[in-house]
């Protein structure tokens, strides 16, 4: 019984890695990729519900597969070449030289050359040209929602890091609006020659005063990993005082429990004041 569980685990990372394979190769339907994968197979054994818990699967470590348009394919790995800034200035130097000297066909390999090339990088860079707005905007777009900053490629080869915040129309054309430097700015989308999603995220100014701020003490503050929506706000030798936006009070709360005297709530009041309630109704617990 032990060893058919094993080989039917090992048969299902198998199909997980046929479907990561698939979708390298580009973009595809749902029924396509069902159709793909099942025509090297002796029966169908590749159908929807299955190949959407594969997709989940490499979503589940990692792996960018988002769904435009109804097509899924692979945006970025979580592993993969370590390209510098400087050298995509020069890629997309060679991009305007392509365009420039060479042939539409040309043009269109290259194009294609460097999304395959994003993919196997460590920067998520969606490259923008025509016919592939939608996907763009949806990356914008989804950029916003999750608070993370943006770097935007434009035709004059240069980058930029912002804040990305609304997408607007101005007589018919698609504008980004952006905060580069503590200045709000629009730009034209069919100048921009590709979109790159940072891990960094931003706090949004609405939310400023919904952050919990803490401070962590002794051998907890040295090995503490910080939380994709905390910051550290200051250190010393025995503690480190990190501010945390977004999560769940009551979740926060537990979590920070589990810390004992090692975490003290500094700000807001109205958190110290939660804590202290918690702990007090606990302690009521055994007649304190």
């Amino acid at each position: 019984m032990k060893g058919s569980l094993a080989v039917k685990k090992n048969l299902s990372s198998i199909q997980v890695l046929k479907t990561l394979k698939q979708l390298l190769r580009g973009n595809y339907t749902m029924a396509e990729l069902v159709d793909n994968l099942n025509t090297d197979e002796d029966e169908a054994i590749f159908n929807n519900s299955t190949v959407s818990k594969y997709i989940n699967t490499c979503r589940a470590i990692g792996i960018d597969i988002p769904k435009i348009q109804n097509r899924y394919f692979v945006a970025s790995l979580p592993f993969g070449l370590d390209i510098s800034l400087k050298e995509v200035d020069l890629i997309n130097l060679l991009r305007d030289m392509v365009k420039k000297f060479f042939t539409k066909t040309s043009e269109k390999k290259f194009d294609e050359f460097i999304e395959k090339l994003s993919k196997y990088s460590n920067r998520n860079i969606y490259r923008v040209s025509a016919g592939n707005e939608s996907g763009v905007r949806d990356k914008f777009e989804n950029a916003v929602q999750e608070n993370r900053k943006i770097r935007l490629m434009f035709r004059s080869n240069e980058i930029i890091e912002c804040i990305p915040s609304d997408m607007v129309y101005v007589k018919g054309k698609l504008y980004f609006k952006v905060t580069c430097a503590g200045n709000e700015k629009l730009y034209a989308v069919d100048r921009i020659t590709g979109l790159e999603v940072l891990n960094t995220r931003y706090l949004p100014v609405n939310e400023e005063n919904n952050a919990v701020v803490y401070k962590l003490k002794g051998n907890l503050a040295k090995r503490y990993q910080m939380r994709e929506n905390e910051k550290e706000l200051g250190r010393n030798e025995d503690s480190v005082t990190i501010s945390n936006v977004g999560e769940s009070r009551e979740i926060l709360y537990s979590r920070l429990l589990r810390y004992d005297s090692l975490c003290e709530i500094l700000e807001p009041s109205v958190c110290r004041e939660d804590m202290i309630k918690i702990i007090n109704k606990a302690l009521s617990n055994y007649g304190v």
